[in-house]
């Protein structure tokens, strides 16, 4: 099975999966940076997303609850602030980008990808905030998370 080794093969990944299958990695990736997360709603809703059996309105409601969140907390974003709370914006983000319903996606819109990428956010806010590099290369991460996504998948 093929490597995922640079952004170039999992931006190909994520193209070619089917949108049942971009939601799952996308909040897979969300999950990655959930510990940056301060609202249980935005939990719930990576909790939700990554259910096999969630059904049309639950995925629906999380992502309102995610899309709110997010949007919400946006107007802190940009200010000299709590890098922290802009992260926890950024998992939001990353939450509602993953379980965007297909009539709210805009045309040539990846969600698996805008989700990878809002996760890159919350890290890199994170890594801005800490004092120490023990928080990981949040891309190498989405690398094995993809890895992982294609074994499993056969």
């Amino acid at each position: 099975m093929p490597t995922i080794s640079n952004d170039q093969d999992l931006r190909s990944l994520l193209h070619k999966l089917p949108a049942a299958q971009q939601r799952v990695i996308g909040v897979r990736f969300a999950k990655s940076v959930q510990h940056l997360s301060r609202d249980e709603r935005v939990n719930r809703a990576i909790d939700t997303g990554l259910r096999a059996d969630a059904a049309p309105d639950e995925l629906e409601d999380a992502y309102r609850a995610a899309k709110a969140y997010a949007t919400k907390t946006y107007t802190d974003c940009g200010k000299d602030t709590d890098w922290l709370a802009q992260a926890d914006h950024f998992v939001a983000a990353a939450v509602a980008a993953a379980l965007t319903p297909d009539n709210l996606l805009p045309e040539k819109t990846n969600r698996a990808w805008k989700a990878a990428m809002q996760a890159r956010m919350a890290n890199n806010c994170e890594l801005v905030e800490s004092d120490d590099d023990t928080h990981g290369d949040e891309v190498q991460r989405q690398y094995a998370i993809a890895d992982e996504f294609l074994d499993a998948a056969g």
